[in-house]
C-alpha cells in the first residue's frame, strides 16, 4: 500500500514538473496553477469513482447470489481464504470468456466476469480465473494501474495543450536577445517533451501492467494451490476468438487477457503497445510452479 501511494505522489510530482516547464515556455503562471489544481482532482476522482467508471464502460451490472450461487461461492470462499473482505460481483454481457478486478482498495473491490466465462470454463478454471482476479484486489493493484492511467492521460493532455497552441501562435518571443535565446531553447525542449511525454507515459503503464499479471498468476495459484487450474484457464482464453464489443485501449489492461481478440482488429499499434505479457509465457511460468 505504501508503494501505491508513493506512486500517486511521484505522478503528482511529475505532472506538476511538467506544468512548471510548460509555464516557463509560455511564461504564464496559470499554467502552473492549472497542473496542480487538475492533477490533484484527476487523482482525487480516479480514487472515488475509477471503479463505477469501468464497470459502466464494460456494461457491467451486478449478480446476487440467488441468481448465481456457483460463481458467489467461489468467489466467498477464495476471499476468505485469501483473507479479503467479499468483493461484489458483476456480469459482463459478452461472449468473449474474460475477467478483471476494479476498486480503490480491497473493503471496495468488484470482480467482473463476462458471460463466455461462465459458459466455456470449468468450475477448477473459473476458480483460478477468479483466484487471480482476487489476487490483484489483495496485491493493490488496482490503484497502481488507475495512477499509471492518470499519468499517461494527464501527459498527453498537457502535450496536446501544447501542441496546439503553437500551431495557434501561443508562444511569444522577447525582444530581449538572450531571453528570446533561451526561450528559443525552452520552445524545442518543450516540443520535444510534448512528443515524448506521452510515449514515455504510455510505457509506464504498459511495464506496471505486465508485471503485476504475472505477481497475480503466481499469488492465485497459491492461493487455489492448483497452478493447472489458471493455466488451462488462460489456453481456452487466449484462444477463443470472440470478439469484445465494450474492448478499448483505456480499460484493456484490466481484463485477465488482452480482450482485442479479432486478428482483423489487431491493428499494428496494438501490437507494439500491448497490455499484457505473452500468454505462453505466463502458461509456462504456471507449469513450473510445484
Amino acid at each position: 500500500m505504501r508503494r501505491t501511494w508513493l506512486l500517486f505522489t511521484i505522478f503528482l510530482i511529475v505532472v506538476i514538473a511538467i506544468g512548471w516547464f510548460f509555464s516557463q515556455v509560455y511564461g504564464n503562471r496559470g499554467i502552473l496553477y492549472f497542473s496542480v489544481i487538475f492533477s490533484v482532482l484527476m487523482n482525487v476522482i480516479a480514487y472515488w469513482f475509477s471503479d463505477k467508471l469501468v464497470l459502466k464502460m464494460a456494461r457491467a451490472t451486478p449478480i446476487d447470489k440467488k441468481d448465481m450461487p456457483e460463481i458467489y461461492d467461489i468467489v466467498e470462499k477464495l476471499a476468505t481464504n485469501a483473507n479479503l473482505a467479499m468483493p461484489k460481483i458483476y456480469l459482463v454481457p459478452e461472449n468473449q470468456p474474460n475477467a478483471f478486478a476494479t476498486g480503490r482498495n480491497s473493503k471496495h473491490a468488484a470482480v467482473a466476469v463476462t458471460k463466455g466465462l461462465l459458459e466455456k470454463l470449468n468450475r477448477s478454471e473459473l476458480e483460478g480465473v477468479l483466484a487471480h482476479e482476487l489476487s490483484h484486489i489483495g496485491n493493490h493493484d488496482m490503484l497502481i494501474s488507475t495512477a499509471a492511467v492518470v499519468l499517461a492521460g494527464f501527459i498527453s493532455i498537457l502535450s496536446n495543450i501544447f501542441l496546439r497552441s503553437l500551431m495557434f501562435g501561443g508562444f511569444k518571443r522577447r525582444d530581449d536577445r538572450n531571453n528570446g535565446q533561451t526561450q528559443g531553447v525552452l520552445m524545442i525542449i518543450g516540443v520535444i517533451l510534448a512528443i515524448l511525454a506521452p510515449v514515455a507515459a504510455l510505457l509506464i503503464r504498459l511495464a506496471i501492467s505486465r508485471k503485476r499479471e504475472f505477481l497475480a498468476d503466481a499469488s492465485g495459484a497459491l492461493l487455489t494451490n492448483r497452478p493447472e487450474n489458471l493455466a488451462t484457464a488462460l489456453e481456452k482464453i487466449s484462444s477463443d476468438r470472440s470478439p469484445m464489443k465494450v474492448a478499448n485501449d483505456a480499460t484493456a489492461h484490466l481484463w485477465l487477457d488482452n480482450p482485442f481478440k479479432e486478428e482483423n482488429k489487431i491493428f499494428w499499434l496494438h501490437k507494439l503497445f500491448l497490455t499484457h505479457p505473452p500468454v505462453e509465457e505466463r502458461i509456462k511460468i504456471l507449469r513450473e510452479m510445484k
